[in-house]
């Protein structure tokens, strides 16, 4: 009998949160901060959410309104990334990253931010090798329309790559099966030759300005 209830007040929470899976709140997603503040948590762990976000988890939760924990961050306007297209290797190392598949693109071919999905979550940062994303404004607010199709993305892309079959490789070890090609990430060696074209494209640029 509990079991339901407690999942309808996680749902309650999860709802409330803004579905842009950026980890600031120390949790893997959005989804576990929720069950989290539902065992006690801080409800003041999401900058995406702000103040107001914060004032809802409230209400929900019945507890008292706190200021926006300093310590994950400020509540920023609503950012986005770009990537420079011209400097971009291929790499696919951002699209493995993006949450929401908010990434198009494929192996040795240039990858572009599909700017009405991004949720300014900033994970494909650190993985680029050639350091060629940005953050950008976003140019508007992020709506509950916008959280709830972020979310459908997110459990889309999770249930995408449950599906994909483990193989074992030559040595034993397990791994899921690669990615269709639009979403698979470069070997180390395919990695490796996409920065050495990417150097021997820039050098060729480099030459043709002088």
């Amino acid at each position: 009998m509990h079991e339901p209830i407690r999942m309808l007040t996680v749902d309650a929470i999860d709802a409330a949160l803004p579905q842009t899976q950026c980890r600031r709140c120390g949790y893997d997603a959005c989804r576990p901060y929720a069950e989290a503040i539902l065992q006690g948590e801080a409800i003041n762990r999401c900058p995406p959410g702000g103040e107001d976000g914060v004032a809802t988890l409230a209400r929900i939760t019945g507890r008292a309104t706190v200021p926006l924990d300093p310590a994950v961050g400020r509540s920023d306007v609503l950012l986005r990334a770009e990537i420079d297209e011209a400097a971009c290797i291929g790499c696919t190392l951002c699209i493995e990253a993006c949450p929401v598949d908010a990434i198009a693109g494929g192996p040795k071919r240039m990858h572009t931010v599909i700017a009405t999905l991004c949720t300014g979550c900033e994970l494909c940062l650190a993985p680029c090798p050639v350091d060629c994303i940005g953050l950008v404004a976003g140019g508007r607010a992020w709506s509950a329309a916008d959280a709830r199709a972020a979310r459908e993305r997110y459990e889309h892309r999770n249930a995408r790559r449950s599906r994909s079959p483990v193989v074992r490789d030559a040595v034993g070890d397990t791994r899921c099966a690669p990615e269709p090609a639009a979403t698979r990430a470069l070997s180390a060696q395919e990695r490796s030759e996409a920065v050495r074209d990417a150097i021997a494209r820039a050098r060729a640029r480099r030459a043709v300005r002088a």
